[in-house]
Protein backbone atom coordinates (compact mmCIF):
# COMPACT_ATOMS: atom_id res chain seq x y z
CA UNK A 1 0.00 0.00 0.00
CA UNK A 2 2.93 2.54 1.10
CA UNK A 3 4.30 1.52 -2.22
CA UNK A 4 1.41 2.37 -4.02
CA UNK A 5 0.55 5.43 -2.33
CA UNK A 6 4.32 6.71 -3.32
CA UNK A 7 3.73 6.39 -6.96
CA UNK A 8 0.22 8.14 -6.38
CA UNK A 9 2.16 10.89 -4.86
CA UNK A 10 4.81 10.35 -7.74
CA UNK A 11 2.40 11.63 -10.12
CA UNK A 12 0.59 14.64 -8.67
CA UNK A 13 3.41 16.38 -9.44
CA UNK A 14 3.54 16.65 -12.89
CA UNK A 15 -0.54 16.81 -12.39
CA UNK A 16 0.11 20.05 -10.08
CA UNK A 17 1.47 21.74 -13.34
CA UNK A 18 -1.87 21.04 -15.42
CA UNK A 19 -4.02 24.04 -13.93
CA UNK A 20 -1.29 26.35 -15.29
CA UNK A 21 -1.12 25.14 -18.88
CA UNK A 22 -5.21 25.43 -18.65
CA UNK A 23 -4.93 28.79 -17.89
CA UNK A 24 -3.00 29.37 -20.71
CA UNK A 25 -4.47 27.37 -23.15
CA UNK A 26 -8.02 29.04 -21.54
CA UNK A 27 -6.52 32.89 -21.63
CA UNK A 28 -5.50 32.33 -24.99
CA UNK A 29 -9.23 30.84 -26.44
CA UNK A 30 -10.78 33.82 -24.05
CA UNK A 31 -8.47 36.23 -26.46
CA UNK A 32 -9.04 34.28 -29.86
CA UNK A 33 -12.26 32.45 -29.19
CA UNK A 34 -12.81 31.84 -33.39
CA UNK A 35 -9.25 31.22 -34.60
CA UNK A 36 -7.50 29.83 -31.40
CA UNK A 37 -4.50 31.94 -32.21
CA UNK A 38 -4.83 32.31 -35.79
CA UNK A 39 -6.06 36.13 -36.05
CA UNK A 40 -4.20 36.75 -32.56
CA UNK A 41 -0.52 35.97 -32.11
CA UNK A 42 -0.49 36.99 -27.96
CA UNK A 43 -3.45 33.94 -28.03
CA UNK A 44 -0.99 31.52 -30.27
CA UNK A 45 1.37 32.29 -27.70
CA UNK A 46 -0.37 31.03 -24.82
CA UNK A 47 -1.87 27.99 -26.46
CA UNK A 48 0.92 26.94 -27.68
CA UNK A 49 2.83 27.21 -24.57
CA UNK A 50 -0.38 25.43 -22.60
CA UNK A 51 -0.01 22.86 -25.12
CA UNK A 52 3.81 21.75 -24.79
CA UNK A 53 2.99 21.28 -21.20
CA UNK A 54 -0.34 18.81 -21.66
CA UNK A 55 1.48 17.28 -25.14
CA UNK A 56 4.45 16.57 -22.96
CA UNK A 57 3.02 15.13 -19.68
CA UNK A 58 4.05 11.79 -20.23
CA UNK A 59 8.18 13.37 -20.06
CA UNK A 60 6.98 14.57 -16.94
CA UNK A 61 5.53 11.57 -15.59
CA UNK A 62 8.66 9.66 -16.48
CA UNK A 63 11.10 12.32 -14.58
CA UNK A 64 8.48 12.61 -11.43
CA UNK A 65 8.19 8.83 -10.89
CA UNK A 66 12.41 8.29 -11.40
CA UNK A 67 12.72 10.68 -8.61
CA UNK A 68 9.82 10.18 -6.10
CA UNK A 69 10.35 6.35 -6.03
CA UNK A 70 13.89 6.17 -5.96
CA UNK A 71 13.98 9.06 -2.94
CA UNK A 72 16.66 10.25 -4.41
CA UNK A 73 17.13 14.17 -6.09
CA UNK A 74 19.96 13.78 -8.55
CA UNK A 75 20.47 14.77 -12.20
CA UNK A 76 21.87 11.60 -12.99
CA UNK A 77 17.76 10.29 -12.45
CA UNK A 78 16.72 12.89 -14.51
CA UNK A 79 18.90 12.37 -17.44
CA UNK A 80 18.49 8.33 -17.28
CA UNK A 81 14.64 8.89 -17.03
CA UNK A 82 14.93 11.32 -20.20
CA UNK A 83 17.02 8.94 -22.16
CA UNK A 84 14.75 5.91 -21.51
CA UNK A 85 11.79 7.63 -22.37
CA UNK A 86 13.05 8.82 -25.74
CA UNK A 87 14.68 5.16 -26.68
CA UNK A 88 11.66 3.30 -25.53
CA UNK A 89 9.18 5.77 -27.03
CA UNK A 90 11.83 5.61 -30.76
CA UNK A 91 12.18 1.63 -30.77
CA UNK A 92 8.46 1.47 -30.38
CA UNK A 93 7.51 3.84 -32.85
CA UNK A 94 5.76 3.07 -35.91
CA UNK A 95 8.76 4.04 -38.22
CA UNK A 96 11.36 1.98 -36.26
CA UNK A 97 8.71 -1.32 -35.60
CA UNK A 98 8.55 -1.05 -39.81
CA UNK A 99 12.51 -1.13 -39.83
CA UNK A 100 12.84 -3.85 -37.59
CA UNK A 101 9.96 -6.30 -39.10
CA UNK A 102 11.04 -5.35 -42.46
CA UNK A 103 7.44 -4.50 -43.03
CA UNK A 104 6.28 -1.32 -44.95
CA UNK A 105 5.57 1.48 -42.43
CA UNK A 106 1.08 1.47 -43.08
CA UNK A 107 1.49 -2.32 -42.28
CA UNK A 108 2.26 -1.50 -38.58
CA UNK A 109 -0.03 -2.00 -35.78
CA UNK A 110 -1.93 0.58 -34.79
CA UNK A 111 -0.56 0.10 -31.37
CA UNK A 112 2.61 1.45 -32.89
CA UNK A 113 1.59 4.95 -34.10
CA UNK A 114 1.48 7.02 -30.58
CA UNK A 115 3.36 4.98 -27.89
CA UNK A 116 4.14 8.58 -26.08
CA UNK A 117 1.23 7.56 -23.66
CA UNK A 118 1.10 8.53 -19.83
CA UNK A 119 1.94 4.76 -19.41
CA UNK A 120 5.11 4.07 -21.20
CA UNK A 121 6.33 7.33 -18.89
CA UNK A 122 5.28 5.98 -15.72
CA UNK A 123 6.81 2.61 -17.01
CA UNK A 124 10.04 4.12 -17.67
CA UNK A 125 10.09 6.19 -14.06
CA UNK A 126 9.44 3.13 -12.50
CA UNK A 127 12.73 1.42 -14.38
CA UNK A 128 14.86 4.16 -14.09
CA UNK A 129 13.83 3.98 -10.34
CA UNK A 130 14.45 0.76 -9.11
CA UNK A 131 17.68 0.77 -11.44
CA UNK A 132 18.70 3.84 -9.16
CA UNK A 133 17.66 2.21 -5.54
CA UNK A 134 19.85 -1.28 -6.51
CA UNK A 135 23.12 0.27 -8.31
CA UNK A 136 23.67 3.37 -7.40
CA UNK A 137 26.60 2.00 -4.96
CA UNK A 138 27.96 -0.36 -7.03
CA UNK A 139 31.53 -0.88 -7.15
CA UNK A 140 33.36 -2.10 -10.44
CA UNK A 141 36.70 -3.22 -10.76
CA UNK A 142 39.51 -0.17 -10.81
CA UNK A 143 40.21 -0.12 -14.58
CA UNK A 144 36.14 0.16 -14.88
CA UNK A 145 35.96 2.75 -12.02
CA UNK A 146 34.89 5.53 -14.15
CA UNK A 147 31.38 3.06 -14.71
CA UNK A 148 30.43 2.40 -11.21
CA UNK A 149 27.77 4.24 -8.72
CA UNK A 150 25.42 6.56 -10.63
CA UNK A 151 26.69 5.68 -13.77
CA UNK A 152 26.58 2.05 -13.81
CA UNK A 153 22.48 2.77 -12.51
CA UNK A 154 22.02 4.67 -15.87
CA UNK A 155 23.56 2.11 -17.59
CA UNK A 156 21.72 -0.48 -16.09
CA UNK A 157 18.11 1.65 -16.29
CA UNK A 158 19.06 1.81 -20.49
CA UNK A 159 19.78 -1.60 -20.52
CA UNK A 160 16.35 -2.95 -19.12
CA UNK A 161 14.92 -0.38 -20.94
CA UNK A 162 16.46 -1.85 -23.96
CA UNK A 163 15.36 -4.98 -22.71
CA UNK A 164 11.21 -4.39 -22.03
CA UNK A 165 11.32 -2.36 -25.43
CA UNK A 166 11.83 -5.21 -27.38
CA UNK A 167 9.36 -7.68 -24.94
CA UNK A 168 6.81 -4.78 -26.01
CA UNK A 169 7.40 -5.34 -29.76
CA UNK A 170 4.71 -8.11 -28.75
CA UNK A 171 2.88 -7.39 -26.03
CA UNK A 172 2.39 -3.90 -26.32
CA UNK A 173 0.04 -4.49 -29.39
CA UNK A 174 -2.32 -6.35 -26.88
CA UNK A 175 -2.43 -3.89 -23.82
CA UNK A 176 -2.73 -1.32 -26.49
CA UNK A 177 -5.81 -3.01 -27.58
CA UNK A 178 -7.24 -4.16 -24.25
CA UNK A 179 -6.75 -0.37 -22.89
CA UNK A 180 -8.79 0.75 -26.20
CA UNK A 181 -11.43 -2.20 -25.47
CA UNK A 182 -11.71 -1.41 -21.82
CA UNK A 183 -12.18 2.61 -22.28
CA UNK A 184 -14.46 1.89 -25.50
CA UNK A 185 -16.75 -0.34 -23.21
CA UNK A 186 -17.33 1.76 -19.83
CA UNK A 187 -17.75 4.83 -22.44
CA UNK A 188 -20.92 2.78 -24.33
CA UNK A 189 -22.53 3.33 -20.97
CA UNK A 190 -23.24 6.75 -21.38
CA UNK A 191 -23.77 9.01 -18.53
CA UNK A 192 -23.22 5.53 -16.11
CA UNK A 193 -19.55 5.31 -17.21
CA UNK A 194 -18.92 8.75 -15.94
CA UNK A 195 -20.36 7.32 -12.63
CA UNK A 196 -18.45 4.03 -12.73
CA UNK A 197 -15.50 6.02 -13.64
CA UNK A 198 -16.12 8.31 -10.24
CA UNK A 199 -16.61 5.10 -7.94
CA UNK A 200 -13.50 4.18 -9.29
CA UNK A 201 -11.63 7.43 -9.19
CA UNK A 202 -13.02 7.86 -5.19
CA UNK A 203 -12.02 4.45 -4.10
CA UNK A 204 -8.13 4.67 -5.45
CA UNK A 205 -7.52 7.67 -3.60
CA UNK A 206 -6.21 5.59 -0.69
CA UNK A 207 -3.80 4.45 -2.83
CA UNK A 208 -3.11 7.67 -5.09
CA UNK A 209 -3.52 5.39 -8.14
CA UNK A 210 -6.70 7.94 -9.32
CA UNK A 211 -4.31 9.79 -11.27
CA UNK A 212 -3.51 6.35 -13.18
CA UNK A 213 -7.08 6.29 -13.90
CA UNK A 214 -7.48 9.35 -15.07
CA UNK A 215 -5.05 9.42 -17.64
CA UNK A 216 -7.39 6.61 -19.07
CA UNK A 217 -10.01 8.96 -19.50
CA UNK A 218 -8.57 12.27 -19.57
CA UNK A 219 -5.75 11.50 -22.15
CA UNK A 220 -4.80 10.05 -25.12
CA UNK A 221 -4.05 6.36 -23.66
CA UNK A 222 -7.58 4.58 -25.31
CA UNK A 223 -8.78 7.55 -27.52
CA UNK A 224 -11.30 8.94 -25.16
CA UNK A 225 -8.77 12.20 -24.40
CA UNK A 226 -12.21 13.46 -22.59
CA UNK A 227 -9.73 16.70 -22.02
CA UNK A 228 -7.99 17.62 -25.43
CA UNK A 229 -11.41 16.71 -27.27
CA UNK A 230 -13.17 19.28 -24.44
CA UNK A 231 -10.42 22.19 -25.42
CA UNK A 232 -10.56 21.55 -28.88
CA UNK A 233 -7.09 20.97 -29.21
CA UNK A 234 -8.36 17.58 -31.53
CA UNK A 235 -11.21 16.74 -33.13
CA UNK A 236 -13.80 13.98 -31.95
CA UNK A 237 -15.84 15.93 -29.47
CA UNK A 238 -19.41 15.71 -29.27
CA UNK A 239 -21.85 18.25 -27.42
CA UNK A 240 -23.20 16.84 -24.15
CA UNK A 241 -21.14 13.75 -24.23
CA UNK A 242 -17.43 15.27 -24.47
CA UNK A 243 -16.67 16.85 -20.74
CA UNK A 244 -18.19 14.42 -18.78
CA UNK A 245 -15.43 12.66 -17.30
CA UNK A 246 -14.28 15.76 -15.95
CA UNK A 247 -17.98 17.19 -14.95
CA UNK A 248 -18.34 16.01 -11.40
CA UNK A 249 -14.51 17.97 -10.93
CA UNK A 250 -15.96 21.37 -11.39
CA UNK A 251 -17.73 22.21 -8.42
CA UNK A 252 -14.60 21.17 -6.01
CA UNK A 253 -12.23 23.07 -8.46
CA UNK A 254 -14.55 25.94 -8.24
CA UNK A 255 -15.73 26.43 -4.87
CA UNK A 256 -12.04 24.41 -3.42
CA UNK A 257 -10.13 27.19 -3.92
CA UNK A 258 -11.91 29.75 -1.72
CA UNK A 259 -12.04 27.23 0.95
CA UNK A 260 -8.58 26.49 1.01
CA UNK A 261 -7.96 29.88 1.16
CA UNK A 262 -9.84 30.41 3.87
CA UNK A 263 -8.65 27.53 6.06
CA UNK A 264 -5.04 28.85 5.11
CA UNK A 265 -6.14 32.18 6.19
Amino acid sequence: MKYLQRLGKSLMLPVSIMPIAALLKGIGYWIDPTGWGIHNPIAALLIAAGGAIIDNLPILFAIAVAMEMSKKRDTEIVLSALACYMMMTTILSSKCIALMLQIPEYAVDLAFHNTQSAFIGILVGLIVAISFQKFDQKRLPQFLAFFDGKRFASIISIGITLLISLIFIDIWPMCYHFFIWFGKEIANFGPISAGIYGVLNRLLIPTGLHHALNSVFWFDVTGINDIGKFWGTISGGVKGVTGMYQAGFFPVMMFGLPGAALAMY
